[in-house]
């Protein structure tokens, strides 16, 4: 999942093992907020869920970030919550939701985003939000 700024970002710098220049400098052409799963491998050698910024400000790795498990992973550059975490968690969907939501945020206060202007409220699932 990505969510952008509207805001262009600084070039790309590249050199991402087995992703060509070309491809990081057209996905990061804007500033971003993204999150997924990572399945293990490479620094973060466990399954986990994942989120970061670009471009990446000073401090974000700093900011606080739910739930407590998660953590910033300094050689991955990135929030990382364990798989196995949420998996055990009595309420799975909301630990990974307080993640997403938290890092979301993280990435877009430290990063001056247009919080009015991008935010909206959550949904009901099955009911459509008013315009």
């Amino acid at each position: 999942m990505t969510r952008f700024s509207g805001r262009r970002a600084p070039l790309h710098p590249g050199g991402i093992p087995a992703l060509p220049d070309a491809v990081c400098r057209e996905a990061y052409s804007h500033e971003v907020s993204s999150a997924g799963f990572w399945p293990g491998g490479g620094p973060v050698d466990y399954a986990a869920f994942y989120s970061y910024a670009y471009p990446t400000h000073e401090g974000f790795g700093e900011q606080p970030v739910q739930p407590a498990e998660a953590s910033f992973h300094v050689g991955a550059g990135e929030f990382i919550l364990p798989y196995e975490i949420v998996r055990a968690a009595r309420e799975p969907d909301r630990m990974l939701l307080d993640f997403l939501q938290s890092t979301y945020e993280a990435a877009a206060n430290i990063g001056h985003w247009d919080r009015e202007a991008l935010d909206c409220p959550h949904g009901v699932p099955g009911k459509p939000r008013e315009s």
